[in-house]
């Protein structure tokens, strides 16, 4: 298949085809960042309210950079993959520092960016710049894979370079964007997973998967990784209408949110083994159990048991870390969606155990 042949089709179904998205419709390199980095790893369904939200907080990319990290990651609450809003945080800061707020305008600089890869450079670059790289997400590889026969497991470390020097061989060098915004949506929304409707995809005649019925078999991609099981124990102290809570640090998950007291168990276990095992806890009168509940992360699936409690003696030393927090403070803290739902009373209490 000619290079042109492709390009050319392809961009005549995107311009019949394309979905009219806010990020399609401006230039402007801080909400293409923007867009593309809530996207990661999101679904536009789920990704577009949390676009519109930053845009209204943070207009530009030095109403981003003067916020607190804690306003960020409360507005962020939701999406998962908390560090992508640490490094927008932290580009942020950087290119009004480094660069004077205003983004760098071509790929090579823009990879030199914290938080900001291959992808996220090629897409700005090419959106707001006109620079003729390509774009290679995971719409793009299946794509590529299944239209050129490409067999290579796009989960090893030759994938990226071999599907990228591809996808430059084919794209459209004088619409770059265009060919990238039509690459990915094509992958979105034709070339899917699963059940793709090749009827309906404009390189169909030209696609070595649909001709051999082989589109299940490509892209070629390794196992998943194992899923961890967690079992984690929350006990939601509460004194005076205020409830005590913690800022999760380390390089754990959840990193810089807030949740309750916790304890980490390698199996379920009994709320007396538990009290008996932590001198903090055997100072608590637990009045209230939920039920275990079922949160699924990317590679982890924590099952959680949520206990409220009260001190038996008041002035108790708190552990550190752990801080006292009223009604209106609880609710403006950035928190994993677990707790959230466990605040808002979606994981119901349904024990008294006195």
């Amino acid at each position: 298949m000619s290079s042109p042949s492709f390009a050319r089709l392809l961009i005549a179904w995107y311009q019949q085809h394309q979905r009219p998205l806010p990020w399609r419709h401006t230039r402007d390199p801080y909400r293409i960042w923007l867009s593309e980095i809530i996207l990661q790893q999101t679904r536009v369904a789920q990704g577009l309210p949390y676009y519109h939200a930053f845009v209204e907080a943070f207009p530009d990319v030095q109403a981003l950079a003067a916020a607190e990290e804690r306003v960020v990651l409360r507005l962020w609450q939701g999406l998962g993959y908390y560090s992508r809003a640490r490094n927008l945080h932290k580009c942020a800061r950087h290119v009004v520092n480094a660069w004077h707020g205003r983004f760098p305008t071509t790929y090579a600089q823009l990879l030199t960016l914290p938080g900001v890869g291959p992808y996220t450079a090629a897409a700005i670059a090419s959106f707001a710049f006109g620079e003729a790289v390509p774009v290679v997400d995971g719409n793009v590889f299946r794509v590529l894979a299944r239209v050129f026969g490409m067999h290579t497991d796009i989960a090893s470390s030759e994938a990226k370079k071999l599907f990228f020097e591809q996808a430059q061989r084919v794209m459209d060098r004088a619409r770059p964007a265009d060919f990238n915004q039509a690459m990915m949506e094509l992958g979105a929304i034709c070339c899917t997973p699963s059940s793709p409707t090749c009827h309906a995809c404009p390189v169909a005649p030209l696609c070595f998967a649909r001709q051999r019925e082989a589109q299940q078999l490509l892209p070629v991609k390794s196992k998943k990784t194992k899923v961890r099981k967690r079992y984690v124990h929350y006990f939601a102290i509460r004194q005076a209408n205020k409830t005590l809570m913690r800022e999760r640090t380390g390089k754990d998950i959840w990193r810089g949110l807030y949740d309750f007291y916790c304890v980490e168990t390698n199996r379920p276990a009994r709320l007396d083994t538990l009290l008996a095992a932590d001198p903090f806890l055997s100072r608590l009168r637990i009045t209230q159990a939920s039920k275990p509940v079922k949160h699924v992360l990317s590679h982890q699936q924590l099952k959680a048991v949520f206990y409220e409690a009260v001190f038996k003696k008041a002035n108790t030393t708190l552990p550190e870390g752990m801080k006292w927090y009223g009604p209106r403070q609880v609710n403006a803290l950035p928190k994993p969606v677990l707790i959230d739902a466990y605040v808002k009373g979606r994981h119901p209490i349904s024990d008294t155990t006195g």
